[in-house]
């Protein structure tokens, strides 16, 4: 099994060198195409090759990301019928999430109130704007239950041209609810379920092939995403909520490289070698912004960091839209004291609590492809703060929303690596260079 894992190894470990020079290559053509400008009332050529790129990208990941979720989710119930403790792996897995979570809403917290962003902001009150989405919990619990045996929706937006552009999505969350119902139904009807179950094992390796032939086009994809994401933003966006940014920052950057690092050791388990395996999937989650579409490298690096595929193919999948350390912890927490300090709202020991459970309990609210404007908008009505004040945050929220995916990433394959070793099911012919020498 060493031998059949180091080819895969070693393609993971160039796969990551291939990622950081399209990243380096699209940094330059961004900087490029903002020199040139726009070509009359649109966008130079080489901005729109590059946005041409980066969408179509994104965009087969979209188309192939639900079937992959429905085929792993259900396999990964299936096949937890051979394993003895499934319930406490389950358990397990759902706590330390949690766990996580709170260090990471409790650093935001106190980066929030230490580094006071808000009162440090350089835009005037008349820039603030309601979101045109605005997440509920009431809008979060009905998002739980299906509106179709596929999850996917259609949406309508009018143009100021009068046109009308219809886009086809998908709810993550109520896949994941769905291919959690099906499994277990699945795994109820014994013996007069082994055709369906035997034909979902056969999609998820079609898809898991499928998707490995797009995820190979990441070094492209990457060149085109992180260009447009030049133009279009550049850094003087930045300008005027630098501490902002900065607090985000260096609240993801605590949560990746200290506190992951020290749930590592205390587990057993070398934090080096844990992110020479990770890192291509935090790369891919940094360019893509997506936790969803990143799944199948993530999955591999977990794979390929020892723990078992019919428990990664069930951690990773429920991690890619539950587990949101950046998205549902640091963000809303440092974005709601920003509005509370930006528009002067004192907040008390009761508003803190609430960022905290709101954090912790409503990381699903943040399922979906890129993004965190629905957990944002949930934490601020939640503590009745003005929702205009996230207007504000989201001109620059694809810049921050690159580093929050990364930290998700990371996490998604930290917590299952931990359950397994803790179990001690983490596979030792692949993870013999994993574990720490403690």
């Amino acid at each position: 099994m060493a031998r059949a894992s180091e080819p895969q190894s070693r393609f993971i470990s160039n796969f990551g060198l291939q990622v950081l020079a399209g990243m380096a290559i699209g940094l330059v053509l961004g900087l490029l195409a903002r020199s040139i400008g726009p070509a009359g009332d649109a966008p130079n050529g080489l901005a729109q090759t590059l946005d041409l790129i980066g969408s179509i990208f994104v965009q087969l990941l979209k188309a192939l990301v639900p079937p992959l979720i429905f085929a792993a989710i259900v396999t990964s119930i299936v096949n937890l019928r051979d394993l003895t403790n499934a319930a406490r792996l389950v358990g397990q897995t759902l706590l330390w999430f949690a766990a996580t979570a709170l260090i990471a809403v409790l650093i935001g917290i106190m980066l929030g109130v230490t580094i006071q962003p808000g009162v440090a902001a350089g835009v005037a009150h008349e820039a603030a704007a309601a979101p045109k989405t605005v997440g509920t919990w009431l809008d979060f619990l009905k998002g739980l239950i299906p509106a179709n045996g596929f999850g996917i929706y259609a949406s309508s937006k009018t143009g100021d041209d009068g046109t009308v552009t219809t886009s086809i999505g998908f709810n993550a969350l109520q896949i994941i609810v769905l291919s959690i119902a099906v499994g277990a139904a699945a795994l109820r009807s014994g013996a007069a379920a082994e055709p369906f179950i035997g034909f979902v094992r056969g999609l998820l390796a079609v898809m898991r092939r499928l998707l490995w032939w797009v995820i190979r086009l990441t070094p492209i994809g990457s060149a085109g995403l992180i260009g447009t994401a030049v133009v279009k933003y550049g850094w003087d966006a930045l300008a005027g909520l630098s501490w902002f940014a900065a607090a985000i920052y260096i609240g993801l950057g605590l949560v990746l490289f200290v506190v992951y690092p020290t749930l590592l050791l205390l587990n057993g388990i070398s934090p080096r070698r844990f992110f020479a395996g990770a890192w291509p999937a935090i790369q891919l989650g940094f360019v893509s912004r997506s936790s969803v579409g990143t799944l199948p490298v993530t999955e591999r690096s977990a794979e390929l960091l020892g723990v078992p595929r019919s428990y990664a193919s069930f951690a990773v999948p429920l991690g890619s839209t539950t587990k949101m350390d950046g998205c549902a912890a640091i963000y809303p927490a440092v974005s709601a004291i920003f509005v509370a300090q930006f528009y002067g709202l004192p907040l008390g020991l009761t508003d803190y609590g609430l960022i905290i459970v709101t954090s912790v309990l409503g990381s699903a609210a943040t399922a979906g492809l890129t993004g965190a404007t629905v957990m944002l908008t949930l934490t601020l009505s939640t503590l009745g703060l003005p929702l205009e004040g996230a207007g504000l945050l989201l001109a620059i929220d694809p810049i921050l929303d690159m580093g929050r995916t990364a930290t998700n990433v990371a996490g998604q394959i930290l917590v299952p690596m931990i359950v397994a070793k803790r179990e001690g099911i983490l596979e030792k012919s692949v993870a013999d260079g994993v574990l720490a020498e403690v």
